[in-house]
């Protein structure tokens, strides 16, 4: 069945049939039915890796660090690109005005809108940046695969639990690992200029790709002659 949701009154909101209704309904209903006390403790462990609590934590740490490095392009990547791009997910949670599958049972205290899932996205933004930053500084193929393997599995854990949980449809949670890809490559892409006027030293900070260097000669270049 399909649900069109309308904001209250003096609010606009998108009207959107969901063509994935029946799936989203059941699967969401099919985690609802075997939800043990157990199986809740295991969830929410998982789903603490996309909450604002551990997302604000580790965004502070790390932007302390930058601030200490003097890396100013990745200090400003990274501000727009997570709470950037988790400010708009809340943004289109009001647009939409989805509800949740499920608001009431032993295991759910869930409150606020569905569509886009909000701890998936921040895990989604806060563990693919992180990954940008690190990737050119790898050498070897084997870590590159291993954080890239690390990275996904925390954000599909996240995705997973919020679905288990009844806090999301999954339609919910595969929208906002789209929608954060998205907005992290609108960064990438966006912050380009910025770091084509970074000049490379040792000391340079990590960046989400292959830094562009505009290097500025004082002198000509020395010749060297052959005897």
């Amino acid at each position: 069945m399909t649900n069109l949701l309308i904001l209250p009154q003096n609010s606009m909101a998108l009207a959107i049939a969901n063509p994935l209704a029946g799936p989203d309904q059941e699967v969401a209903g099919w985690f609802h039915a075997h939800l043990t006390r157990t199986f809740v403790s295991v969830l929410r462990a998982f789903t603490e890796f996309g909450s604002g609590e551990w997302i604000g934590a580790v965004l502070f740490f790390v932007m302390l660090y930058f601030v200490w490095k003097k890396w100013w392009p990745s200090l400003v990547t990274l501000i727009i690109a997570v709470p950037g791009g988790m400010l708009l997910n809340e943004w289109l949670k009001i647009l939409v005005h989805r509800h949740r599958p499920f608001v009431d049972g032993p295991f759910v205290d869930w409150s606020g809108y569905s569509f886009a899932s909000g701890h998936t996205i921040a895990a989604t933004l806060l563990y693919g940046q992180l990954l940008l930053f690190v990737l050119p500084a790898l050498k070897t193929r084997h870590w590159r695969l291993l954080c890239i393997i690390s990275a996904m599995s925390l954000v599909l854990l996240v995705g997973f639990s919020r679905i288990a949980l009844g806090a999301h449809f999954l339609t919910d949670v595969l929208a906002a690992i789209i929608f954060g890809i998205i907005w992290l490559m609108v960064c990438m892409i966006a912050g380009k200029p910025m770091r084509r006027s970074v000049i490379l030293t040792p000391d340079a900070p990590l960046v989400s790709e292959p830094v562009l260097v505009r290097v500025e000669q004082t002198q000509p270049p020395s010749q060297s002659f052959l005897n």
